[in-house]
């Protein structure tokens, strides 16, 4: 009964997400489209400073890309 209850608490929680994205919220309508409250670019834009892009990490001047896009 216990496992019941913190399945129910989990279910209901809202997860924890960085500052910025606060209020975030992202669903799908019936036709399958993302419909979300938050304008995709100021999304991308979170992405873009705080997540590292994997296919790039090999580069050897990822660094210095990623510095670039910093100073925007």
């Amino acid at each position: 009964m216990a496992s019941d209850k913190k399945s129910k608490l989990k279910q209901n929680a809202k997860p924890r997400v960085h500052e910025e994205l606060r209020g975030f919220e992202v669903s799908i309508d019936t036709f399958g489209e993302l419909k979300s409250n938050l304008p995709i670019e100021k999304l991308n834009q979170f992405l873009n400073e705080n997540v590292d892009d994997k296919k790039l990490a090999e580069r050897n001047d990822y660094q210095k890309i990623k510095r670039t896009k910093k100073k925007k």
